[in-house]
């Protein structure tokens, strides 16, 4: 243990989470919008036909404000707000159609916030409609959905698995009342038991629950009492998020003192000890954050070599084609990504004048597509082959930090093939950090683009 924890206090870094690359820092205000339309309609052509397209719906809104929530949303109790949202995301949908030339098919979908459990099952019902009437499906589709405790209902449940939904996740973060309080997310813990076993009874096969660690107030005894609690209800997946501290981009994380956060060293005890627990209990590294029992699908994926990483995270879908509709809803189309306006009013401004609401993006030149996929290799397969074609930036970049790395047993390094250790599994971020050439050649202002520590 005392080596991991040294281990954990060396690669304490600020690093992406690479659910893209180059990460979103990066990318500009699109002067390129046509070039990246272009690439959209003929790379969808590509894919729709061979295995599908991932489509991700933002739904933003929230009744209350979760102040640890880097996340881009809007709160309001007002619902009269929900009719308009999904009407703008069906005419996004249809500018998008225009674009394909031919019947999409849809192989994963996810709708994520916000809190698209604040929309009432009828307006969900209507927008899945829209979608779907103009869609086909892979016979392997995976319907997924992000829920909070509080306002998911069994009629949610209901109607989302009649429509194919199997997986939902819910917004746990903290079982312990007074951490609930000070970060204004209470949930008591029999209302997750209790829409968890809803969420079962309605046909749902994979529960995942995110969980926060780093957040104020949590202390070791009341993480360990958290990780028991969540052990007891067996969700077949579980996210172990390590909390950003990002108070310059999330405004709300002022309302909290400072002091009353875990110092990085207890943080570090925090992840090694609820590690230790979920294994104990049977769940399965993935890496990244992710845990599994052996019996779920995402466990499944990383055995057999089938596992995809993408901006919903890890997924048991092998689609590298990802339209992202909703207020600053990605997309990725492999070689070139698109970001939606942030703002809402903006966003219905672009939507209402016609016009497909991209407000910056990336198109990725031939070395960064390399990159890109020694990065997914790592994440999601655990090793990667080094090709000749971009040596000197390998040589330069790479090299020097994997040889460091295979020093200290986190990866093994040979012949240009590089795999990850047992040990390296808890590593992913810091190993995928070797292979950002972006980060490590780009003159962007560090100071006002952060990232999160990789524990």
């Amino acid at each position: 243990m005392n080596t991991l924890l040294s281990l954990l206090a060396k690669y304490n870094q600020e690093v992406p989470r690479y659910t893209s690359y180059p990460t979103v820092p990066y990318w500009h205000d699109f002067a390129e919008t046509q070039t990246y339309l272009a690439d959209f309609s003929e790379r969808f052509s590509e894919h729709n036909t061979t295995e599908g397209i991932s489509l991700y719906l933002h739904l933003p809104f929230c009744e209350t404000l979760c102040t640890y929530c880097g996340c881009n949303k809007v709160i309001t109790t007002n619902h009269s707000v929900e009719n308009q949202y999904l009407q703008a995301i069906i005419s996004e949908w249809q500018q998008y159609q225009n674009l394909m030339g031919e019947m999409p098919i849809i192989r994963e979908l996810h709708l994520g916030g916000g809190t698209p459990t604040y929309f009432s099952p009828e307006h969900l019902k209507i927008l899945l409609n829209s979608i779907f009437e103009v869609a086909d499906f892979h016979p392997k589709k995976s319907f997924s959905i992000e829920g909070h405790p509080n306002n998911t209902t069994k009629q949610h449940l209901k109607m989302l698995q009649q429509f194919g939904f199997q997986r939902i996740s819910f917004g746990v973060q903290d079982h312990n009342p007074e951490v609930q309080r000070i970060i204004n997310r209470i949930q008591p813990y029999e209302r997750v038991k209790q829409t968890t076993e809803w969420a079962r009874e309605s046909g749902f096969t994979s529960i995942n629950y995110d969980l926060i660690y780093g957040l104020p107030l949590q202390t070791e005894k009341s993480i360990e009492k958290t990780i028991a609690d969540t052990i007891a209800l067996m969700p077949d997946r579980i996210a172990f998020y390590s909390y950003a501290h990002i108070p310059w981009k999330a405004k709300a994380q002022r309302l909290y003192d400072e002091n009353d956060l875990p110092s990085p060293e207890q943080k570090i005890k925090f992840y090694a000890l609820a590690r230790e627990m979920f294994i104990a209990a049977g769940y399965k590294d993935i890496g990244m954050d992710h845990y599994a029992l052996p019996n779920d699908e995402l466990f499944t994926a990383y055995q057999d070599g089938s596992l995809h990483r993408n901006f919903m995270g890890y997924t048991t879908v092998h689609s590298h084609f990802l339209t992202g509709l909703g207020v600053s809803a990605i997309s990725d189309t492999g070689t070139a990504y698109s970001q939606n306006e942030k703002k809402l009013s903006q966003y219905y401004q672009q939507v209402n004048n016609g016009t497909i609401p991209i407000q910056k993006g990336y198109i990725l030149n031939e070395a960064e597509i390399e990159f890109k996929q020694y990065i997914l290799d790592i994440a999601c397969k655990g090793k990667t082959k080094l090709l000749a074609k971009q040596k000197e930036l390998l040589d330069k970049y790479v090299l020097p930090d994997l040889s460091e790395l295979k020093k200290d047993g986190i990866v093994f390094f040979e012949n240009d093939e590089v795999s990850v250790t047992e040990t390296g599994r808890i590593f992913l971020r810091n190993i995928c950090h070797a292979f950002d050439i972006k980060k490590k050649t780009s003159e962007l202002n560090t100071a006002s683009h952060r990232f999160s520590k990789a524990v």
